[in-house]
């Protein structure tokens, strides 16, 4: 391990000076390039520089100890050395961490899909909060929301709503969302006070870019129509909306929340890309997903991730065993702690592989 922690930070600081050289920088794609390279190496690089300080100064608390005489420095150099090495476990660990192989998806840009299951209106109406949910968290994350198809309902909420989600590492924390969540309240229609049970499926896609998904835009029927809104109303009279299917695939996307057809079909095309590099990777590591089996889940939209239950205020996340008691709270956004949670014990799960 310490020989592979000296050979990242060689190549930090190689990276470094790379960064300063005149011809670099006036090569802006290139000089970006090697930015995030460099970006990337910062964390567990300065944890391993924070690691050899401690055992520098536990190898000097240990030298001194010995020639040191006054029992007054002796007891302050006892104390200093405990302190030193009580923090060597946690750096160890945080390093172990670090040196995970990374998804090299975490720091894509996200596509996400929510769509209410069953239960009708009531799903409809879940989705509409889930969506308010990510929203916010987004926001306070810094990422931008930029919504690129939706079918709102008629009593609120969204039958179907996909959006992309703009920023750094928003994959990597969203990117276990994926999968069923069951609602479970008493709706407002509900005279007896009956505990209605609905379900929402969400879908979270790494943003593909051009580069990672060849796309011959001569195997992409598109088709053109009036955008339409909740009860059959049209959004715009004009044919704006597009619907984009990759032949060879079969696989669609549509988006018609933009007044212009152009933009419609930019972001139409935009989810293809990704929806085609999801089945893609599917396909690449079925065997490895079905082999691994995180704690955390498979991620397949199948699977039962998650219960709000309304009248206990509870989230509880089935793949963890955890629930929280503030489901308002996490429903305005504020879902950092489950978040990490499973971002955590993904990590567990994987050092033991390792």
């Amino acid at each position: 391990m310490l020989e592979k922690l000296a050979s990242l930070q060689e190549k930090y600081e190689s990276l470094g000076l790379q960064l300063s050289d005149p011809e670099v920088i006036g090569n802006q794609k290139e000089f970006q390039k090697l930015a995030r390279a460099h970006s990337a190496l910062s964390e567990v690089v300065e944890k391993y520089m924070e690691y050899k300080l401690v055992l520098q100064g536990i190898e000097d608390s240990k030298e001194m100890l010995d020639i040191e005489s006054d029992p007054e420095m002796k007891e302050m150099l006892e104390a200093e050395l405990d302190e030193l090495t009580g923090q060597v476990p946690g750096l160890e660990d945080r390093i172990s961490v670090l040196l995970l192989p990374k998804d090299p998806n975490d720091d894509k840009n996200v596509i996400m899909e929510i769509r209410g299951g069953a239960g009708g209106d009531e799903a409809a109406l879940f989705a509409g909060e889930l969506f308010r949910m990510y929203s916010r968290y987004a926001e306070k994350n810094g990422w931008k929301i930029d919504v690129l198809n939706s079918h709102a309902s008629d009593v609120g909420g969204f039958k179907e709503i996909v959006f992309a989600v703009e920023g750094a590492g928003a994959y990597s924390k969203l990117k276990f969302e994926s999968g069923v969540h069951r609602v479970q309240r008493i709706p407002s229609t509900e005279s007896g006070g009956r505990i209605h049970t609905s379900t929402v499926t969400v879908a979270v896609l790494p943003e593909a870019e051009e580069v990672d998904v060849v796309l011959d835009l001569n195997e992409v029927r598109v088709d053109i129509f009036c955008s339409s809104g909740p009860g059959g109303q049209s959004v715009n009279t004009t044919q704006s909306a597009v619907r984009v299917t990759h032949v060879p695939t079969g696989i669609v996307a549509s988006c018609q929340d933009e007044k212009s057809q152009h933009k419609n079909k930019a972001k139409a095309l935009k989810v293809l890309r990704s929806r085609m590099l999801e089945q893609a990777e599917q396909e690449a590591h079925g065997e490895l997903a079905e082999a691994r089996k995180l704690q955390v889940g498979t991620g397949d939209r199948s699977e039962r991730i998650r219960t709000y239950n309304f009248p206990q205020n509870r989230i509880t996340d089935h793949r963890i065993g955890l629930s929280l008691h503030k489901l308002e709270l996490m429903l305005s956004g504020e879902i950092d702690e489950l978040i990490e949670t499973l971002i955590t014990t993904d990590q567990a799960e994987r050092l033991k592989n390792v």
